[in-house]
């Protein structure tokens, strides 16, 4: 996959032992002796350089955080700033506020010039020290705004909406010829980034939920006939969900968009839980926010203001049609409903995350000062890469329903592969 450089680099960097623009990572490393040989898809490899693109001292640099919140924003931002002032002493660096409503000349805030102090704590909290938001915003104002302020670098720490945006301010600014570097740094809990091994807050999202699991369990056994349905995130993919039943073991029924499911009939969703309520009085149920849209007569079209189709609520609905059902044969239930979007993505990064934040962050300023754009960083087998951003923002991962990780939640929950 071939990287769009802004030019010859000139200057020396400051790091000893450089990566080789030549190496490359393949997408995939499993190989068939017995196969005819394919064509591979190859990513560059991150890391230092030995020459830089941007003169340090001469370089400004500006930082965004746009949509939802994210266990580790702090941390990326904190370790952003660390690598471009210690590392290469970097002249100055912009956080720009609320997303990217903040590059709005007219109306984003002005930005705040980031320091050692003002980064000095922020990655111990949730949340983003700049702000965020959705929505679409004048790109080519923006550039304009970026050239005013001689920007020369801009991260973009976001999703898809936020890394689609990134690749207009990068179209934008190569229509134009002004050498703008933006590299993306991909930000879900989701974790369903193509190319991308882990995103940052995903492990985070995983451990609050886990809690949530563990609280729901003990309120399901502390009553006859209890049940705990637990919505979790996932739109498209059920990662956190069926990363959650792994590590807290306690969930009997994972539900997520990858697998349909149909709730009626003798080997239904809802007669396995009647099964279940009565044959150990109690039971236990994660859902993604994704699953089960299939159930709705008008799904929606309406988008939410980075162009996200807005969801209905699987999980309102799957209470409903539980606590009607278990009325319908007589079956008496104690219903606990848990939502904990919010306290989870809102929480701080536990101790992975901050390690992989920093490693997201620290390559990326790698690759920006190496006058490398239009990118953004993935970590693949164990290594980072660059994956243009045009590749990244056409698919999506999912978990693969015949793969190890779905039948460990199988093994783990008892349920059926699938209730049809």
């Amino acid at each position: 996959m071939k990287i769009t450089s802004l030019g010859e680099t000139r200057f020396a960097s400051p790091i000893q032992h450089p990566v080789s623009d030549q190496e490359r990572i393949p997408a995939d490393i499993v190989r068939d002796p017995d196969m005819p040989p394919r064509d591979e898809v190859l990513f560059e490899l991150a890391g230092p350089r030995a020459k830089l693109f941007f003169d340090p001292a001469q370089t400004r640099a500006g930082i965004v955080t746009c949509g939802g919140l994210c266990p580790g924003l702090n941390n990326v931002i904190r370790a952003l700033f660390l690598q471009l002032h210690h590392t290469y002493g970097v002249a100055e660096v912009l956080g720009f506020r609320g997303g990217y409503q903040g590059l709005d000349p007219v109306s984003g805030p002005e930005p705040v010039v980031l320091t050692p102090s003002f980064v000095d704590n922020i990655h111990k909290h949730g949340g983003t020290i700049l702000g965020t938001s959705r929505g679409p915003v004048d790109m080519a104002a923006a550039v304009d705004n970026l050239i005013r302020r001689d920007v020369n670098i801009l991260f973009t720490i976001g999703g898809d909406g936020t890394q689609r945006g990134g690749n207009e301010l990068f179209q934008q600014s190569k229509r134009r010829g002004h050498a703008l570097s933006i590299v993306g740094v991909p930000k879900t809990v989701d974790n369903d980034v193509a190319f991308v091994a882990q995103t940052f807050g995903y492990l985070t999202a995983v451990e609050e939920a886990v809690k949530v699991l563990t609280c729901a369990h003990t309120e399901a056994r502390s009553v006859h006939n209890g049940l705990a349905l637990v919505k979790l995130m996932g739109r498209h993919a059920g990662f956190i969900a069926a990363g959650a039943t792994l590590a807290n073991q306690d969930v009997n029924f994972t539900l997520i968009p990858e697998v349909p499911f149909k709730l009626d009939g003798e080997n239904g969703f809802l007669s396995a839980l009647r099964e279940r309520i009565q044959k150990r009085a109690h039971a236990v149920v994660a859902v993604a926010e994704g699953a089960g849209q299939e159930f709705f007569e008008d799904p929606s079209t309406e988008q939410d203001q980075s162009g996200n189709i807005k969801l209905k609520d699987i999980g309102l609905f799957l209470r409903e049609r539980i606590e009607t059902y278990f009325k319908d044969v007589n079956v008496p239930i104690v219903m606990r409903y848990f939502d904990p979007s919010y306290l989870i993505r809102s929480s701080p990064a536990n101790a992975a995350d901050s390690v992989l934040c920093d490693l997201y962050a620290r390559n990326a300023v790698h690759a920006a000062m190496a006058g490398k754009t239009g990118l953004v960083i993935g970590f693949l087998h164990d290594s980072f890469i660059h994956i243009p951003i045009e590749m990244l923002v056409l698919e999506k991962k999912h978990i693969d329903t015949d793969g190890a990780w779905w039948k460990a939640v199988l093994a783990a929950t008892g349920q059926p592969a699938r209730f049809e």
